[in-house]
């Protein structure tokens, strides 16, 4: 951990400043210690560079991992396309210039594959994650001098109010035990005086709920991760390769291949055959094996993002269904 993150830190369990339990004098960042509430009735390990604020395990299990077994394929520094780059940047609207040196926080960071992009463009982000993926991130990414690894929890996040000027959540609010909470801890973190959020959701609308995912979750997501992922390891070949298949079928061919439950992002994303298998049991797994999968409408979103304040609202589809704003 970074001495420079203190200042941002507070308990989530009361909201107290942390102060750093005997810091070694003229040490810029911590390896492993405790961070302390200052009325002393909190305590918090950090192990690995990266403050702790979850028990070990939890639910988010899988996606610890999932993240921790498919550490690079993601990034678009490995993938070799900007894939992340280009979902990023179009949902968040930002531009590298806005975030060149600000505070960013990233909600749910798996891998890093977001915080990546907000890295190159010169951002000090705050990666956060309530799972084991936050180690996959440091290892991805501490060669970056303006990264800040948090292991928390989205309904008390571990952070003074109001003092990141840039916040953003892709690919993760949905996968929580309850959305509409978990989207309400976002806002207080938001800088105002024109300080940004962005998250995205699974559309809620009749041709989201047809994916077949949804027909084989009431029973994957009660198999444990490891065999879960042993069976797709097997199977998933084959289901990518039926499901090119189908697709390949004129017309109709988009509609069928809907039908088999695989990630298929051939025709999509510029991969490989090696990496088209690789993007397929990743997210494949991530389909079939979250413990929670809630789609929200529009409408929805909307409403949250006016309730919490916000202006400039914009919701419209990329990649996911987006919601950004403005705390003024």
């Amino acid at each position: 951990m970074k001495i420079e993150l203190l200042e941002r830190l507070r308990c989530p369990q009361s909201g107290q400043c942390l102060t750093l339990e005997t810091p070694a004098s003229g040490v810029d960042e911590i390896e492993s210690g405790w961070l302390v509430s200052v009325d002393g009735q909190h305590r918090y390990p950090i192990r690995n560079f990266t403050p702790r604020f979850v028990p070990e395990l939890n639910y988010s299990n899988n996606f610890g991992m999932q993240w921790n077994k498919f550490r690079q394929t993601q990034l678009d520094s490995y993938s070799g396309h900007p894939i992340s780059a280009d979902r990023f940047w179009k949902a968040t609207g930002w531009r590298p210039e806005d975030i060149s040196g600000q505070w960013v926080l990233d909600v749910g960071c798996g891998a890093g594959r977001f915080a990546e992009i907000a890295l190159r463009a010169g951002a000090k982000v705050v990666a956060l994650d309530h799972s084991s993926a936050v180690d996959a991130c440091f290892a991805n990414l501490k060669q970056h001098p303006n990264l800040h690894v948090v292991q928390g929890d989205i309904y008390s996040l571990p952070f003074k109010t109001e003092s990141f000027p840039f916040v953003y959540s892709l690919g993760v609010l949905q996968h929580t035990p309850d959305v509409t909470q978990a989207f309400a801890s976002l806002p207080p973190m938001v800088s105002r005086g024109g300080g940004k959020l962005c998250t995205d959701f699974y559309w809620k609308r009749f041709r989201t709920m047809l994916h077949a995912k949804y027909f084989f979750r009431p029973i994957t997501k009660r198999i444990s991760p490891q065999t879960l992922f042993a069976f797709l390891e097997r199977n998933v070949p084959f289901l990518l390769k039926l499901s090119q298949l189908l697709g390949s079928v004129p017309i109709v061919g988009v509609v069928l291949k809907r039908i088999i439950p695989v990630a298929d992002y051939t025709g999509r994303y510029p991969l490989n055959e090696r990496q088209l298998n690789e993007w397929a049991l990743l997210d494949t797994f991530d389909m079939l094996g979250p413990q929670y999968d809630s789609p929200q409408s529009a409408s929805t979103i909307r409403n949250w993002m006016v309730k919490a304040g916000l202006e400039e609202i914009d919701v419209f589809q990329a990649n996911l269904l987006v919601v950004r704003g403005v705390k003024k």
